[in-house]
């Protein structure tokens, strides 16, 4: 097993995770098929953004964005957020609305019969628990002693293979929104070198260049960290 033991009740129980929870339902993994925004699903997303948003964390983000003026005020920043990570655009060559960001990321999706994205350690967990998740090996655990980690994995999701995947191990949703994030903005689609905990990480960002949003603004198309 990947997992030996969770804290979930006390955990999950926390706003953010137990939003993020609420989420991981409501996507389609199989590209080409379209995926349908309810109500339902649009008010998750805001409660979700509204725990993050109420995070020591997402307020730190906040406030390194407004001081480097990237953004007029933290309801710009908090907009962009929710366009760039939950805007829907297609993987399918047009064929249909089919992903976001925060699905690739957060979720994962079944691409050309493999697993593509799913850099979340809670998606890999419901996975696991529910029986759908096969791991099969690290190729990388990292020098932090305790968690937040970063660990490269190998893993079946049912019978759709991911050969080669990554995730922040441990970490909260609001760590995981905000690192990528930063990363996103300050050094889009190429590696972003950060120091979590003393010991070196890199983050690995692309941004969607086949649709945009506002002003020629980008879609997050994937981000991860990046193991040696």
């Amino acid at each position: 097993r990947l997992f030996q033991y969770v804290a979930e009740a006390k955990l999950f129980a926390q706003p953010t995770f137990s939003r993020l929870l609420a989420l991981l339902d409501n996507y389609e993994r199989m590209t080409g098929s379209s995926e349908t925004l309810t109500a339902e699903e649009e008010h998750e997303e805001e409660e979700f953004l509204a725990a993050v948003f109420g995070t020591p964390v997402m307020a730190t983000l906040t406030s390194f964005f407004l001081a480097k003026g990237l953004y007029p005020s933290a309801a710009a920043f908090r907009d962009d957020v929710k366009a760039m990570w939950f805007g829907m655009y297609s993987r399918s060559s047009g064929a249909a609305l089919d992903s976001s960001g925060f699905e690739h990321v957060f979720h994962g999706e079944i691409k050309n019969g493999k697993v593509s994205g799913c850099h979340s350690w809670v998606q890999l967990y419901e996975l696991e628990k529910s029986g759908q998740l096969n791991y099969l090996s690290y190729s990388y655990d990292g020098p932090w002693p305790s968690f937040p980690d970063v660990l490269a994995l190998q893993f079946r999701w049912n019978s759709y293979l991911k050969s080669v995947g990554s995730i922040v191990l441990g970490s909260s949703p609001e760590f995981d929104l905000a690192l990528y994030t930063l990363c996103f903005k300050a050094r889009p689609d190429q590696l972003c070198h950060v120091s979590l905990g003393g010991e070196a990480a890199r983050i690995q960002t692309y941004s969607w260049t086949s649709s945009f949003y506002g002003d020629g603004q980008r879609f997050v198309a994937s981000a991860y960290p990046v193991s040696p």
